[in-house]
Order: C-alpha cells, then structure tokens, then sequence
C-alpha cells in the first residue's frame, strides 16, 4: 500500500521507537503524521506534518476524540506500551494490571475507534509493536510477557475481522531495542531506526509480519516444536 501522501497516527510518539516509526512515515512522503502523547506541551516538533496529538490510550474519551480528529488516517500505528517490572512472584500486581491496560486493552480500544476510520479511507494498514516476550515468558518480567501475549492474539483476531474492509494489520515482533529503557541491558539490541524501517517495508509490501531480529525469527521458529520450561528446549528461558 502506499504511504506518500498518506495521514498516519502513531501512539506512544514522544521518543524511542514511536519517535522512529513517525520519523520514518514523514521520510516515506506522509502528509501528516500525528504523534499520540499524553501531554502534547513536552513535544519539540521540529517538522509542521509531525502534529503532537493527546492521546492516553486507556481514556476512552481521548481515543474517541483522537478518531474524529484524525478522521483520514490511512495508516494507525498502536506502540503505546509500558513495562513496571512486576515478577511471578514478587512485584505489585497493579503494575501488570497496567501493562494490561496499556499494551491489551489500549490496543484494543484504539483499534476498535480507528476500524471504521480505515474503512471509509479505503482499508489502509494497523500496525502493532508487539515482541519476542509475546511467545518467550521471562519469570522477572511475567506481567509484560502476559499483556504481549494477550496483544499478540489480538492482532491475529484484527487480521479476520478486518479481511473484509481490505485493512493490512501488521504484528512486530523484536527483542531489545536499543532505547533509554534497556540501557541497564547487557545483550544485544537493534535500533529503534531499524524496527521503523522494516515496519515501512512491511506496509509497502503487503506484509503482515516483521520479524526485526534475530531473537525474533529464533523464538518464532522455535515455537513449532518445543515448549518453553523443557529443558530440552530451543526457546530460552
């Protein structure tokens, strides 16, 4: 599908990955890209088609509003996304109801305001940041792992439900980024830049799946043929 000249929002855009994917969709020729943000004032736009938009995905005012305001996306970019850390078995349980609300239920609910926006604008694309915890459980970060899971299954219901209004939903599967929130990380990490580009590519090309990692093709590969917890196991623990 085409980009250039296309209205796009991005959720989650103040920095890091959502700050690559809407500097990626300008790069491409979009018209107009809005940056979702819960506070547009903490925003430097430095391009005049960047226009910072306040969008707290969990509000469901906000989501409505952020649908009639952006009533001719064409392209719906869901990376709004926390992580509090919460652990199997220590950690307050609110953080991984947030992870839920935020990374599942936001996604959704963006999702659902935006359907008939893409619909009326001819089908379009709807991209999710998914990741390898989608399918790979790590015990210090259960909650997460859980919320992606649960974004991951959505996404695979969006790709039926949207079949027939001609929507491309597209799943983004990556490891660690290399962004301010895994600085603390000793492994390897690709760039927030790379994620956007092959996300791009994934549009321009009708593709409903990018694998931007290694981890990611690994893990997905692995999940065919073992479970993870074996010790026999090709997916890591």
């Amino acid at each position: 599908m085409r980009i250039e000249g296309a209205t796009a929002l991005v959720t989650g855009a103040r920095r890091g990955i959502g700050l690559a994917f809407a500097q990626a969709l300008l790069d491409h020729g979009a018209a107009t890209v809005y940056a979702g943000v819960r506070d547009p004032s903490t925003t430097t736009v430095a391009d005049a088609r960047l226009i910072p938009l306040a969008l707290d995905v969990t509000d469901p005012d906000q989501v409505a509003a952020a649908a009639e305001q952006v009533g001719d996306a064409l392209i719906v970019i869901n990376n709004s996304g926390v992580q509090s850390g919460v652990g199997l078995f220590e950690g307050d349980l609110d953080g991984a109801r947030r992870e839920m609300e935020v990374n599942y239920f936001g996604t959704w609910s963006v999702s659902r305001a935006f359907a008939p926006v893409l619909a009326r604008n001819g089908g379009g694309a709807l991209v999710n940041m998914l990741s390898v915890a989608s399918w790979r459980a790590r015990v210090p970060a259960v909650g997460y792992a859980a919320s992606k899971s649960a974004e991951w299954a959505l996404t695979n219901a969006l790709r039926t439900g949207l079949r027939d209004q001609g929507t491309l939903v597209v799943g983004v599967h990556v490891g660690y980024v290399d962004t301010e929130f895994v600085t603390n990380i000793d492994a390897p990490k690709v760039t927030a830049e790379s994620v956007a580009a092959q996300t791009i590519d994934a549009i321009l090309h009708d593709r409903p799946e990018v694998l931007a990692d290694e981890p990611a093709r690994t893990v997905k590969a692995a999940l065919s043929y073992r479970v993870q917890g074996d010790p026999t196991a090709d997916i890591p623990d």
